[in-house]
């Protein structure tokens, strides 16, 4: 009896010590279940966040929330101006009227020759909320329009002449302030003390996303538009041509010649009007472009009365930028086409970001070195 006891004692302590160890073990040991559905859990919130963070950014913003410039490639349009129609302005650039103000905010100045050999210019901008005051705002030549519309651009002047002018304004969007518009022009009272009134007239920019609703002007592109000006180079900034280019002259007339002299340090071409620095009245910058073209064609007298016909639809030239120069074509095909430029091997030509100066001009009138 005795021996039973005993042997019953021993059992119970084996049995106590074989549930207290294998138990404790069962409990530290993780299910395998459990521990799979985590790592495939860990796993796809992993792949989630690789994916998250390498979606493509928009290319039409930057970092800093500003929108592209189609004109220059630069990221500086308001969110509300994105995606919306340039203005092009067309601005005096008779010695009489200088100096103009307004125009050194302009991202593509066009520059052709006019009747006595005088040029005028346009302004071309990018941001329609944010065009300034411009002086003095002249009358229409009918190849300016034209080339507006290269930017389905909406177009402004002041007047126009009767012959070939008033025909292809009707043909464009655009605003005359010799028709009225009194939200959109009036006269410098200021200037009105030392210029002649022909020299007077200015632009009031910052109304124009109110006139354009008014007047009920499109502001979108054209559906299926290509909308960048040119082709732009992704790697930013830099030399394109073989040959160095640190000074052009375009010579329109005996009396009207302009001048692009590069300067290093802002890898700019800065502007002389006929041996003058051209400045801006109100920002008193000079203007500089890191892109000039030279674009030549034929240009000659339309009759007696001294306008002047320019062939539009294209020709050669040179694209000079960042101290280099290249031959280069160009072509406009239709009135409404955009325009396009070509390099010597015929593949479209990339161009550097930033604001660019566009001479048309006849063959033979322009000097490089």
């Amino acid at each position: 009896m005795k021996a039973k006891r005993i042997f019953s004692l021993l059992l119970a302590v084996v049995l106590i010590c074989t549930c207290f160890y294998g138990c404790g073990n069962k409990e530290e040991e993780p299910e395998v279940t459990d521990e799979s559905t985590t790592a495939a859990d860990v796993t796809e919130e992993t792949t989630e966040l690789e994916i998250e963070q390498n979606l493509p950014t928009d290319p039409n913003v930057d970092a800093e929330g500003n929108y592209i410039n189609r004109l220059t490639g630069l990221y500086d349009v308001t969110e509300e101006a994105s995606g919306k129609r340039p203005m092009a302005v067309m601005i005096s650039n008779i010695k009489a009227a200088l100096p103009q103000y307004g125009i050194s905010d302009a991202d593509i100045l066009y520059e052709i020759v006019v009747e006595g050999g005088i040029t005028r210019m346009m302004g071309v901008y990018a941001d329609y909320t944010k065009v300034p005051e411009i002086c003095s705002v002249r009358s229409c030549r009918y190849y300016y329009p034209i080339f507006a519309k290269s930017y389905d651009a909406v177009y402004f002047c002041f007047g126009s002449n009767k012959l070939l002018g008033e025909p292809q304004l009707a043909k464009t969007d655009h605003f005359d302030g010799n028709k009225g518009y009194s939200i959109l022009f009036a006269r410098d009272k200021e200037r009105q003390k030392t210029y002649p009134t022909e020299h007077t007239a200015y632009l009031k920019g910052p109304q124009i996303p109110a006139a354009l609703e008014q007047y009920g002007m499109r502001t979108d592109y054209a559906e299926g538009r290509d909308v960048n000006a040119f082709s732009f180079s992704a790697t930013g900034v830099e030399a394109k041509g073989a040959d160095t280019c640190t000074k052009a002259v375009l010579t329109f007339s005996n009396s009207y010649y302009s001048t692009f002299d590069y300067n290093e340090e802002t890898g700019t071409y800065y502007k002389l009007h006929s041996g003058n620095k051209q400045v801006d009245q109100r920002s008193g910058e000079q203007l500089n472009f890191t892109n000039v073209f030279v674009l030549q064609t034929d240009v000659h007298v339309y009759d007696s009365s001294g306008i002047m016909e320019v062939d539009w639809k294209g020709g050669n030239g040179y694209y000079i930028t960042k101290g280099t120069v290249q031959t280069i074509t160009w072509e406009k095909p239709t009135e409404d086409s955009k325009i396009k430029f070509y390099a010597a091997d015929g593949s479209e030509l990339t161009v550097n970001r930033g604001k660019s100066y566009i001479g048309v001009i006849s063959e033979g009138k322009t000097t490089i070195s």
